[in-house]
C-alpha cells in the first residue's frame, strides 16, 4: 500500500462540509481485499481491538486496505478523544487506486493520526507490534497542544451556534469572527476595541490599585519594594499578614499570600522577584473571589480554593498530590478544566507553616494547604457562586472593570462572602486581569457551569448580527471572470467596497492587491479578512476546490454559468462532465437558507443542481421559452430572460426590463456569451438585494475593455482592422466565440491560437476543428510551457484539428506568442478580423495595446 498526495480540505468540499484529509491511496493486487490476506484482519483486531466495523452498510462486500486506512485513521483519532464522525473510500478509474478522505478537527492530529494507521496497517500486514496506547498519548498531546483553549474555545463555540463564521489567525488564540469591514477579532479572552493602555494599567498591579481607590473602589494598602528589608519593614508597617506578588503578573505567578513571618516573606519574595519588581500589600481575609465582567454587566462569580489535599492518616502529602493528579480533568497548561497540583518550594514553604513536610502523613480529615493564592492555574479549584453576588458587590466589580477600561475583565476580590457589600465585611479587590481564564466559570469544580462564551459574543454582536458580509461565488467552465468582474462593478455602483478574486488577481475597492491566478480559497480568505471591504465576489475554479476545498463556511449566492462539455478532464481524477458538475455544484450546496443559487437553465446538468441547493433558485436562459424557465416562472420564482431587445427579469407578476442597448458588453445584444454573463451577474446582484435603479447604471458603466476585463472579448482597432483578444481555451468557448465572431462584419478572418498541454487530446484538437469552419487564417504558436507535452506535440494536435477545415486557406506555425501576434498584425488589412487567443494575457494585452497605439499614432500623422 502505497500512500500519496496527502491533503488538508480546510473548508466545504467534494466530500462533505467538514474539514478533513484526503489521500491518495495505490493498493496493490494483493492488498485489494482483505480475503486475499489470510489473518490480517485477526491481527489488525488484536492490535487494535477497537477499531470499529470494516463493513458498515452501504460498503463494497470486499474491503481493501485503503479502506482499512480509512477506518483506522477515524477510529485512531476518535480514541484520542478527537469528534470526528465522516470518513469515505472512493475508488477511481485507476485500477486499484484509491481516495481515502478522513474528518479531522485538528489538522495535524488529523495527519498524524494517518501516518500511526499506516504503521498500524503495516504491523498487522508484517506481524509485528504497534504500541497503540504511545500512539493515542501522541495523538492526545498534539491535540492538546494544537487546539483551542478552553477560554477561547468557548468563545468561538458559542460565536458558531449563532452561525458567525470565525477563523484561527494563528496556531494560539488569535481569533477572527465575522468578514470584512463586519469582523471582529480576540485575542484568548480579550477583544479588539481593548486598548493597549488598558492592558498595560491592569498589568500594573501597583498603577491599577491606586487608580481604583481615586474611583472610591475599595482596595488592599500596600506599595512597590526595593528589596527583602524593604519588603519586610513595609509588612511590619501596614501590619501581618501580607501578601507578596509581582507588580506586573498574571495567573497567580510569583504570588504568594497569608504570609505571617520573615522565613516565609524571603521565600515569597525570590518567587515574586523572578518575575519583575516586588510588592507587598495587606492581606485581606476571607475567601478568594474571581468576577467576571463583560462591558456593563457581571456575567459570573467563582470562590476559588488554593491547591490542597485532604489527610487520612494513610499517605504521605506527596503520595495525596499524586493522587488527586490522576484526575483526567487535570492537566500540565490550561487545556483542561483543572491543572495538576505542584509541589514545589512555594508549596514545601506552606507546608512548614503548618508542620509538615512533603513526606509527613497528615491525620484523616486534615486539610493541608499547598498555597494561598487559589488560582486554578496553581492547582486551585473553582465553586460557582453567580447566583448569590450582591448587587452592590457586581456594581464595584463592573466600577472597577471601567475605571481600568477593559471590555473584559476578570476581578479578584477578598471578602469573607459575595452577600453583602464589600464596606461591610473589609472586603476588596485586589486584581483586576485582561484576558482573564474561563476554566472556572466554564466548568466548576462545584456548581453551575456558566455560558460565558455567549456573553462574550453578545458583547461583540448585537442580536441579529453574524458578522457576515454578501459573499457571491461564481463558477462554471466559461464566462466565470467576466462574471466576476461585473458582479463586482454592480456591487461598487451600490456604494459597496468590494473584494474580488479571479483569475487575474485580487481587488480591494478597485485596488489590486495581488496577481496572478488567484481563484483558490487562500485568495478568498484574505479578502475576507481585509477591513475594508463590505461584499466579496469570488471566482471559484475547480483546482482550488480540489486542493483545499472553499475559502468560506457558506455563501449568499452562488453563481453557476455553465458546464457544457466541461475543461481539464482527466485531471485529479475528475474524468466526466458529470465529475465535474458534483465538484463544481460545492458552491451550490453551500449557499446560505436565504440565498440563492443563479443557475444557466439552459445547460441540463447545471439544472440538475438545483436540487442541492438550500436556499432559493434564479434560473436564467437567453430563451424565453426554455422548458426549465417556464416551469420555474409559472411557479412565481424568480428568473431572467431574453425577450426580443431586452433582458427581463420576473418574480411572480413583477418585471423588470434591461435594454440590451443600454448594456455595453453585449454590443447592443450581437454577443450571445455576453448576454449571458450579464443575465448570471444581473442575478448575483439581485440575491444580493440591489437597487433595479444602480443596476442599470451599473450595466451602463462596465466597459469590457482590458482594464475591467482582460482577455474577455477586448475589441481593438489596428489600421482599420478590428482585432479581438480573448483567453478563451476549450471548445465550448471556441463555439461561442465563433458565434460572437461572426455576428461582427469582416472582409478576411484570422486566429492566432496555441493550447494548454494539459487538456486531453480530444479537446486541443477539437478547438480548431470548430475555428476551421470560421476563419481564412490560422496562425499556430508554441507557448513557453508546455505543460507536460514534448517539444511541438500540442502543435501537432492543433494542425490535426485543422485537416478537414473546409474555410481556412493558411496555417502557420510560429514558436513565441508574441512573434505570432506581430505576424498576425502586419497580414491585417482595413475590413479585417484578428481573434488572438492570448495565453499570457496580461503580456500579451500590453503588447497588442503598444501595437495598436503606435498604429494609431502613425495614421495621425
Amino acid at each position: 500500500m502505497d500512500v500519496s498526495r496527502i491533503r488538508a480540505l480546510r473548508g466545504p468540499n467534494l466530500w462533505s462540509r467538514q474539514t478533513a484529509i484526503e489521500a491518495v491511496v495505490a493498493c496493490e493486487p494483493a492488498e485489494r481485499t482483505l480475503e486475499t490476506l489470510p489473518g490480517f484482519e485477526e491481527r489488525l483486531r488484536k492490535l487494535f481491538p477497537s477499531l470499529g466495523a470494516l463493513r458498515p452498510a452501504g460498503r463494497p462486500d470486499h474491503i481493501s486496505l485503503a479502506h482499512v486506512l480509512e477506518a483506522a485513521t477515524l477510529a485512531l483519532q476518535a480514541q484520542a478523544g478527537c469528534l470526528v464522525s465522516f470518513s469515505r473510500t472512493a475508488p477511481t478509474l485507476e485500477e486499484g487506486i484509491y481516495q481515502v478522505v478522513v474528518e479531522y478537527s485538528e489538522e495535524p492530529v488529523g495527519k498524524l493520526a494517518l501516518k500511526h494507521a499506516q504503521a498500524l496497517i503495516a504491523a498487522a500486514q508484517q506481524d509485528t507490534a504497534f504500541d497503540l496506547q504511545a500512539a493515542l498519548a501522541e495523538l492526545r498531546d498534539l491535540d492538546e497542544d494544537v487546539r483551542l483553549g478552553p477560554s477561547t474555545g468557548a468563545i468561538v463555540a458559542a460565536a458558531a451556534a449563532r452561525g458567525i463564521p470565525w477563523r484561527r489567525l494563528t496556531q494560539g488564540s488569535l481569533v477572527q469572527f465575522g468578514w470584512g469591514a463586519k469582523q471582529r477579532r480576540i485575542w484568548a479572552a480579550e477583544v479588539d476595541s481593548t486598548s493597549a493602555v488598558s492592558e498595560s494599567i491592569a498589568q500594573d498591579k501597583d498603577l491599577t490599585k491606586r487608580l481604583l481607590a481615586a474611583a472610591g473602589v475599595p482596595v488592599p494598602i500596600g506599595r512597590p519594594v526595593r528589596d527583602v528589608g524593604d519588603a519586610w519593614a513595609v509588612a511590619l508597617e501596614i501590619g501581618l499578614p501580607v501578601v507578596v506578588k509581582p507588580q506586573d503578573g498574571n495567573q497567580g505567578k510569583g504570588v504568594t499570600v497569608n504570609i505571617v513571618t520573615r522565613d516565609h516573606l524571603e521565600i515569597a519574595y525570590k518567587a515574586a522577584a523572578e518575575i519583575g519588581t516586588v510588592m507587598v500589600e495587606k492581606y485581606l481575609p476571607g475567601h478568594d473571589f474571581r468576577l467576571l465582567v463583560v462591558g456593563d454587566k457581571l456575567v459570573a462569580a467563582a470562590r476559588r480554593e488554593p491547591a490542597h489535599v485532604i489527610g487520612d492518616g494513610i499517605h504521605t502529602v506527596r503520595e495525596l498530590i499524586d493522587e488527586v493528579n490522576k484526575d483526567p480533568r487535570r492537566g500540565d497548561g490550561h487545556a483542561t478544566a483543572l491543572t495538576k497540583m505542584r509541589l514545589d518550594e512555594i508549596a514545601v514553604a506552606r507546608l512548614g507553616i503548618q508542620g509538615l513536610t512533603p513526606d509527613s502523613i497528615p491525620e484523616e480529615g486534615r486539610r493541608v494547604i499547598l498555597r494561598n493564592n487559589a488560582n486554578l492555574s496553581t492547582g486551585g479549584t473553582a465553586t460557582d457562586v453567580t447566583d448569590t453576588v450582591h448587587p452592590a458587590v457586581a456594581a464595584r466589580a463592573v466600577a472597577a472593570a471601567q475605571t481600568i477600561g477593559l471590555d473584559i475583565c476578570g476581578v479578584d476580590v477578598l471578602a469573607e462572602g459575595m452577600h453583602k457589600p464589600l464596606e461591610e465585611q473589609n472586603g476588596g479587590i485586589v486584581e483586576v486581569n485582561a484576558a482573564p481564564g474561563l476554566r472556572m466559570h466554564l466548568s466548576p469544580s462545584f456548581g453551575k457551569g456558566r455560558n460565558v462564551g455567549e456573553a462574550m459574543v453578545a458583547h461583540l454582536f448585537k442580536p441579529g448580527e453574524d458578522g457576515r458580509i454578501p459573499v457571491v461565488a461564481v463558477t462554471g467552465t466559461n464566462g466565470k471572470t467576466t462574471t466576476a468582474r461585473l458582479t463586482a462593478h454592480l456591487l461598487a455602483t451600490s456604494g459597496l467596497r468590494v473584494g474580488m478574486t479571479n483569475t487575474d488577481g485580487v481587488y480591494v475597492n478597485g485596488r489590486q492587491i495581488d496577481s496572478g491566478d488567484c481563484s483558490g480559497p487562500k485568495s478568498a480568505r484574505s479578502v475576507l479578512m481585509h477591513p475594508d471591504v463590505d461584499a466579496a465576489v469570488f471566482e471559484t475554479a475547480r483546482g482550488g476546490i480540489l486542493r483545499e476545498g472553499l475559502g468560506y463556511d457558506r455563501c449568499q449566492t452562488a453563481v453557476v454559468t455553465n458546464i457544457g462539455a466541461g475543461d481539464h478532464l482527466g485531471l485529479n481524477y475528475i474524468t466526466t462532465v458529470e465529475d465535474l458538475a458534483v465538484l463544481k455544484r460545492v458552491i451550490v450546496m453551500n449557499v446560505a437558507e436565504d440565498g440563492y443559487a443563479v443557475l444557466n437553465a439552459g445547460d441540463p446538468i447545471v439544472v440538475a443542481m438545483a436540487a442541492k441547493c438550500p436556499g432559493g433558485v434564479i434560473y436564467f436562459s437567453a430563451e424565453p421559452h426554455n422548458p426549465v424557465l417556464t416551469a420555474h416562472r409559472a411557479q412565481g420564482k424568480r428568473s431572467i430572460c431574453i425577450d426580443g431587445d431586452a433582458i427581463v427579469v420576473a418574480e411572480g407578476s413583477w418585471r423588470e426590463l434591461l435594454p440590451l442597448r443600454d448594456i455595453p458588453i453585449t454590443r447592443n445584444g450581437t454577443i450571445g456569451f455576453q448576454i449571458e454573463n450579464v443575465m448570471a451577474a444581473v442575478g448575483a446582484a439581485w440575491s444580493s438585494g440591489l437597487d433595479w435603479d444602480l443596476i442599470r447604471r451599473g450595466l451602463a458603466s462596465f466597459v469590457n475593455d482590458a482594464d475591467n476585463a482582460p482577455g474577455r472579448f477586448n475589441v481593438m482597432d489596428f489600421k482599420g482592422a478590428t482585432v479581438i483578444a480573448d483567453y478563451g481555451h476549450n471548445p465550448d468557448a471556441m463555439r461561442a466565440l465563433v458565434s460572437a465572431v461572426n455576428a461582427l462584419p469582416a472582409q478576411r478572418r484570422s486566429v492566432v491560437i496555441s493550447g494548454a498541454g494539459d487538456r486531453r487530446d480530444e479537446d486541443i484538437r477539437e478547438q480548431t476543428v470548430i475555428l476551421g469552419q470560421a476563419f481564412d487564417e490560422v496562425i499556430l504558436f508554441q507557448d513557453a510551457c508546455q505543460r507536460g507535452r514534448a517539444d511541438g506535440e500540442v502543435l501537432k494536435l492543433l494542425r490535426e484539428g485543422l485537416a478537414d477545415a473546409p474555410r481556412v486557406k493558411h496555417v502557420e506555425e510560429i514558436r513565441g506568442e508574441f512573434l505570432a501576434i506581430d505576424t498576425a498584425l502586419n497580414r491585417l488589412q482595413p475590413g479585417d478580423l484578428c481573434l488572438v487567443l492570448v495565453d499570457q494575457v496580461e503580456e500579451a494585452l500590453a503588447h497588442l495595446a503598444r501595437r495598436c497605439d503606435a498604429a494609431a499614432g502613425g495614421a495621425g500623422d
